[in-house]
């Protein structure tokens, strides 16, 4: 490493490529150069890349994120972020499927059929196997005809039991219980046909040839007692076990329209945000790690996810006294923090969290001619700030539910009229001749 001793300006003149001994906006000691210099052909290359990158995402959306997926397949942190943008812009993910999908994410139509590089405990010579087997034979019909048709030295159980717990065999069957339970019964079966043939050995039916010899076969195949489907919550633990996220679902999805309301922002935001900034986020909680102070205080570090990204935040004793109830895994939660800077890392520092089931907003339904009325906005205005106070403490929002006939709209009120208590505030607004009440997220 070298350091900079002094600076002069030579004007306006050409600056050249890192190495070189004269010419140059750096001066160093005994001749020496500045080692990061940005030249011209640089930067017209970025700029060029630039726009070759833009305008194959304005042009060719679906191709452009199926590359995007695929080139950063090996970083799961970065996987969520890219699925995100894919349903903003009404881009349709395709999970895992034994019959559609290939090694990379493919553009489909208006689809992006995933890649079976990105499922965990699946090998690449596993991969190439089910993808000559398909190609040889066409669709696989059912976990026997998979089983049956590849090499199970290559596709091994492991293999198998990823496929099935990310979704591979939806479209096969739905339930991946019964999928899991049939396994061992049908790989031996399967196990046992392939000596046959490598034997020569054949069976009682061997006059049957071609596609309807391969039916009997299939339909031979044992299978283990009916059983119920993992739970919806189950399914995603295992999905995210395997694919290090989400794919058919997430358990913050269905909160996400709603939850705009408290203006949160997405954790793939956090590097845009400058230090210090006060934030909100709708996060699921991951994983806790308790930590004792040198006065011997309890704190926490967390590890957030939303469906965007992933993130760690810190929980500081005092705010620790006051939610550590609330820090449990797989908790979805609403917090309020600050953005923490730190060796080029950023995280949350959290003041406060809130589980999303429990938060309550206040609700207020107006008439049309209420809402156009000048006077009523102003006595609505007054009663609503004398219950706002610091913003920094008021976390309820206010919403309005304007009813015309059959039909009513919801607008969100601005952020300085949020009240710090629910209950009061709607006991004022009730004592003020407006109709209010308090609510939760379901209840909009």
């Amino acid at each position: 490493m070298v350091k900079i001793v002094s600076r002069k300006s030579l004007g306006t003149q050409d600056v050249y490529d890192i190495g070189v001994e004269r010419d140059h906006n750096f001066i160093l000691r005994n001749g020496l150069v500045a080692s990061n210099c940005f030249n011209k052909s640089h930067s017209t290359a970025y700029a060029y890349v630039t726009y070759q990158t833009a305008y194959l995402k304005a042009n060719y959306p679906v191709e452009y994120m199926a590359a995007l997926l695929t080139a950063n397949s090996g970083h799961q942190d970065k996987i969520p972020k890219y699925i995100a943008t894919c349903g903003n812009m009404k881009i349709n993910v395709e999970p895992p499927n034994v019959n559609r999908s290939g090694i990379d994410f493919t553009p489909a139509d208006d689809q992006i059929l995933f890649g079976l590089s990105a499922v965990r405990n699946l090998g690449e010579g596993a991969i190439e196997c089910i993808l000559a087997a398909r190609g040889k034979d066409g669709d696989f019909k059912s976990l026997a005809d998979f089983c049956d048709r590849v090499d199970l030295r290559t596709v091994n159980r492991r293999a198998l039991e990823a496929l099935i717990y990310c979704g591979a065999f939806d479209t096969l069957e739905n339930n991946r219980k019964q999928l899991i339970d049939d396994l061992d019964l049908v790989m031996s079966w399967a196990g046992k046909r392939a000596q046959d043939r490598l034997s020569g050995q054949g069976n009682l039916f061997n006059f049957f040839d071609g596609v309807e010899n391969a039916k009997f076969g299939l339909e031979s195949a044992p299978k283990a007692p009916k059983t119920k489907d993992f739970l919806p919550s189950e399914k995603l633990k295992l999905e995210k076990e395997l694919l290090g996220f989400y794919i058919s679902d997430h358990p913050l999805k269905s909160v996400q329209k709603v939850a705009q309301i408290f203006e949160p922002i997405s954790l793939s935001d956090l590097e845009s945000q400058s230090a210090k900034a006060s934030v909100s986020a709708i996060v699921m909680l991951n994983a806790v790690k308790i930590a004792i102070t040198k006065k011997g205080d309890q704190m926490a570090i967390l590890q957030l996810e939303d469906i965007t990204a992933q993130c760690e935040a810190v929980v500081f004793p005092e705010a620790y006294q006051r939610i550590s109830s609330q820090l449990v895994d797989e908790a979805r939660l609403i917090i309020w923090g600050k953005v923490d800077r730190k060796d080029d890392k950023v995280q949350l520092i959290i003041d406060d969290a809130e589980p999303i089931e429990e938060v309550k907003m206040v609700r207020i339904q107006l008439t049309p001619q209420q809402a156009c009325d000048t006077s009523q906005q102003h006595r609505l205005k007054t009663v609503l700030q004398q219950q706002s106070g610091d913003m920094k403490k008021s976390r309820v929002p206010v919403v309005a539910m304007i009813v015309g006939g059959e039909t009513g709209k919801l607008v969100r009120f601005n952020r300085k009229f949020w009240v710090r208590d629910s209950q009061t505030a709607v006991y004022a607004l009730n004592a003020a001749n407006f109709t209010a009440y308090f609510c939760g997220i379901s209840s909009i």
